[in-house]
Formats: structure tokens, C-alpha cells, sequence
């Protein structure tokens, strides 16, 4: 029986139709059954419907019983309308086998359901930005989209970058995660998180959730790295870094250095960051407004390995 994928807008409104043809059109082609909300092309000023058609967009999802909710795209738009969420019954349906997937915007609706449910979602491809992707979906995207809707996904791995030291005002900045020598792992712990401008956004709110000893992995889009770097200082100053057990660095793309900064960059940042913490801190997680990006559970328990400059988030089958 093929498996059915439900499409729906909880976000900004679908402005490239035609990314939303093609990614229908292959997710189709990968033999899945494509069901497409009401009003998934739904339009108010910047929104895919106003308030209450994106909340019935979510209830209708919820209630599809299909294997997978996707959404068509991030944006904004979740955080007006977190308090009128049924989370309940968008756990009764994580309970009964759908798996709601997305990422960016969709991050503040995966803490509010992991706050308010402890309810499982995935982190991971949206259908317009990914499936429908002019230059064609990636290989690797589909094949742990894939493993997640089979329930044969087991966990992802990728390669830390190697580290460059270079002179920033006077100075040992790496660029990135250090080389792991001695093998480790962190057993158990919850895999949380997402964009970091969400993740932010909901600091004081009822819909972050709490996780101790945690393991959390953060993106983010057009976002300077001073930008990013008070980010992370308020989750830090809030008292959330420090219960952390790991931080990963997923893609933060589409930003512009500029000649203020003299030297000062993403690197900057991650070192910074390595000076406040406990935690280990890597980077080069293949995941966020990028191309390739592999599929993650958000709110399971999870084992970080990493050996040298191989790394790995494992979970086992989910099925």
C-alpha cells in the first residue's frame, strides 16, 4: 500500500506554485499517495490563509491519518497562532503513526508540541523548497525522507569539518569543530531544536520545552553571525545552554560579511561560544536551508558518537 503523504500550509503563503507542482509531481514519482490540504495555496497578506484557516489546516492534518504531515513551506506564521493549537490531538496523531515534518518556521509548532505533549516530530525537508526544487530534489534529502516515512532510519551521520586555526584579533579562532582524538559518546539524551531564530523567539514562553542534559542542534538563513552570537547569548543568559549536554551547528546560510566586522565570523562565533559552555559544541551537521539535509527527531532520546571527524546521531528503528 503506498504510503500517503498529507500536504498542508501553516506558515507563510505558497508564492512559487510551480516549486509546489514539481514537488507533488515527485513525490508522486516516488510512488507515495499525495494528498494536498484545502487550503494549501491559500493566501492573506503574507499568510497561507488567515489565522484560523492555517489552524484548521493543522487540525485537518492531524486528522488525515496519513503516514507523513508535510508543510509546504516555513516563513512565518506558527508563532501568532501557538495558543490555539489542539495539541492534544496533534499528539493523539503522532500516536497513531503520522509523522509531522518540516523545519524553519515550523520549529516553534515541533517546541510547542514537545513542551506542551512531549510528542515526537521530525526535523527535516518542507515540500516546495526541497521536493520541488528547480535544480531537482537531493539524493540524499529523498533517501532519509524515505527511511523516516519506511521506518527504517536509524539515525544519520556526517563528517566534522577540519579545523583551520587562523589569527582573529590576536587570537586562535577555529573554524570550525575541533578534530575529536578520544572517541566519545553521549547516551540518551534528547535531540531537540532547529532554527535558531525560533528557537530564541519562544525564550520565556510556555512553548519551549525544558530539556536537561540535552542535545541540541540549531540553523538558521540570512542571519549574520552577530546575529547569531546574541542568539545564542540569550539562550545562554536564559540558562539553556547550560543544560546542554551537546550543541551541533547545523547550515547557517545566505548571510553577508561585511567590512565592519574586520575578521570577524561564523568562527568568531563558534568560539565564542566554546569559551561559555561545558558542552561539546561540532558543526557541519548536514541540515538546514540547504540542499542537502538529513532527517532528525525532534524530542527523541538519542546517542551522539563521534571518532576523529566522524560523527554520528543514532535512535534506532522507530517502528
Amino acid at each position: 500500500m503506498k504510503k500517503h503523504i498529507y500536504i498542508y500550509s501553516p506558515s507563510s503563503a505558497v508564492r512559487d506554485k510551480s516549486a509546489f507542482k514539481r514537488g507533488v509531481k515527485r513525490l508522486t514519482a516516488l510512488g507515495y499517495e499525495v494528498e494536498i490540504d484545502e487550503a494549501a495555496l491559500a493566501s492573506h497578506q503574507r499568510f497561507a490563509g488567515n489565522d484560523e484557516t492555517r489552524l484548521a489546516a493543522i487540525h485537518r492534518a492531524s486528522a488525515s491519518g496519513a503516514d507523513v504531515a508535510l508543510i509546504s513551506r516555513g516563513g512565518y506564521g506558527l508563532t501568532r497562532i501557538l495558543p490555539a493549537i489542539d495539541y492534544q490531538a496533534v499528539a493523539k496523531a503522532v500516536g497513531c503513526g503520522t509523522q509531522f515534518v518540516g523545519f524553519s518556521d515550523f520549529t516553534a509548532f515541533q517546541m510547542a508540541l514537545l513542551a506542551k505533549t512531549g510528542a515526537v516530530s521530525w526535523a527535516g525537508p518542507a515540500l516546495g523548497e526541497d521536493f520541488g526544487a528547480a535544480a531537482g530534489a537531493d539524493d540524499i534529502m529523498e533517501a532519509c525522507f524515505g527511511d523516516l516515512v519506511t521506518g527504517q532510519g536509524e539515525g544519520s551521520g556526517w563528517r566534522l569539518p577540519k579545523t583551520a586555526i587562523k589569527k582573529i584579533a590576536g587570537e586562535d579562532v577555529p573554524s570550525s569543530a575541533d578534530v575529536v582524538n578520544d572517541p566519545y559518546s553521549i547516551d540518551h539524551a534528547v535531540l531537540w531544536g532547529g532554527n535558531l531564530a525560533m528557537l530564541a523567539s519562544l525564550v520565556g514562553t510556555p512553548y519551549l520545552p525544558v530539556i536537561k542534559n540535552g542535545i541540541l542542534f540549531i540553523e538558521d538563513v540570512g542571519e549574520h553571525p552577530y546575529r547569531v552570537e546574541r542568539m545564542l547569548a540569550q539562550l545562554l543568559q536564559a540558562g539553556i545552554l547550560a543544560q546542554q549536554k551537546a550543541i551541533i551547528f547545523g547550515q547557517f546560510s545566505q548571510y553577508k560579511l561585511v567590512a565592519h566586522d574586520k575578521g570577524y565570523k561564523m568562527a568568531s562565533v563558534i568560539a565564542w561560544l566554546k569559551r561559555q559552555v561545558t558542552a561539546q559544541v561540532l558543526t557541519g551537521l548536514p541540515f538546514g536551508h540547504v540542499a542537502t539535509k538529513v532527517v532528525l527527531p525532534v524530542g527523541l532520546p538519542v546517542t551522539l558518537a563521534v571518532d576523529g571527524r566522524d560523527a554520528f546521531l543514532l535512535w534506532g528503528h522507530q517502528h
